[in-house]
């Protein structure tokens, strides 16, 4: 874990080179300024020894046997418990080309031999300053993760809702050709959307019977006060609009802007869609859960209505009555 001192930050460190008097000259020199130091021959024990501690940043020697040092970046980097990882590839070879496969591979940083302390050290605290501040947001993010799941636990039948959401809506977005980064931001809306509902008394969330015109006005603010929330960090960006707009409607109806048609950003639009298919076929206090073509008919009449994007609900549809969404559910209620 990364930590710091008054003079430095100092965290620990993997060095992966088949040759041990390398390994023994790099460990000395980071122990020297504090660093935690682990050794690995080779790139196979590089990723063990990363499933067995955490590490802050990895510094891999190109040729290895039994995996190269790309090879093993390329894995580090592919894993999404290890992708954050800084890696530093040291290397003797200067051809050109072989710093491209290192950038393809997802390396951060090279260093070529013999390696001067000087610039080794620079290199490594400069990444480590980085990742620092990744954990940073790491964090914030897992704290509003973890409120957005508290709020859902709140009440019994909306348990799993967040993640079935996030399964669903990412599962439309990909059959929509949405591309990564909307892809993302719906997981995240999956979870985080309601997180607005903070501020809405306890009496009003749970009531099971009809909300009066007050309690709807007090409702109403939930996805401005989760916008604000989650508006401070720059990783959510993409995410504010579904935060905002997940319960506009396409024919202007809808609230907090009462915004229309493609006006309202798609991965609302999308993740709108799912939100009303979930609470269909779900149970709820006030009725039993729909079947999926009851579900699917009622949307199609509130389509209808000019409630939803007519080309959207077409696609939500097609996968429903395929399964796919009833296996993005599955894929929630078991954690993944």
């Amino acid at each position: 874990m990364l930590r710091w001192s008054s003079q430095s930050i100092t965290g620990t460190i993997l060095v992966a080179d088949d040759e041990e008097s390398n390994r023994e000259l790099l460990e000395e020199l980071l122990s020297r300024e504090g660093f935690e130091v682990i050794t690995a021959p080779d790139g196979v024990t590089a990723l063990q020894e990363l499933n067995r501690v955490q590490a802050d940043l990895v510094l891999l020697d190109v040729l290895m046997p039994r995996m190269s040092g790309l090879d093993a970046c390329e894995k580090i980097k592919a894993n999404p418990e290890t992708y954050l990882i800084p890696v530093i590839l040291i290397t003797s070879l200067s051809e050109k080309q072989d710093r491209i496969k290192g950038i393809r591979v997802g390396a951060d940083d090279f260093l070529s031999r013999p390696v001067d302390r000087t610039e080794l050290l620079a290199r490594v605290r400069s990444l480590l300053t980085l990742k620092q501040r990744t954990d940073e947001l790491e964090r914030a993010e897992s704290v509003l993760f973890t409120l957005a799941r508290s709020i859902e636990g709140k009440d019994p039948y909306t348990h799993g809702h967040c993640e079935r959401l996030a399964n669903y809506s990412a599962r439309l977005g990909h059959h929509l050709g949405l591309p990564e980064e909307q892809i993302t931001a719906l997981r995240r809306g999956g979870v985080v959307h309601d997180i607005g509902k903070i501020a809405v008394p306890d009496s009003i969330l749970l009531k099971p019977t009809k909300l009066s015109e007050e309690e709807w006005k007090m409702m109403r603010v939930h996805p401005i006060v989760g916008e604000r929330i989650c508006s401070p960090l720059k990783s959510f960006r993409s995410v504010l609009p579904i935060i905002r707009h997940h319960h506009e409607k396409f024919d202007g109806s809808g609230y907090p802007d009462g915004l229309r048609g493609e006006s309202i950003p798609i991965t609302a639009r999308v993740l709108q869609i799912v939100d009303v298919y979930d609470a269909l076929t779900t149970e709820r206090p006030y009725k039993h859960a729909f079947s999926i073509t009851d579900a699917l008919q009622t949307m199609k009449e509130e389509v209808g209505r000019g409630w939803w994007d007519p080309a959207i609900f077409e696609r939500l549809e097609q996968l429903a009555r395929e399964g796919s969404l009833d296996l993005a559910s599955r894929a929630a209620a078991a954690g993944g």
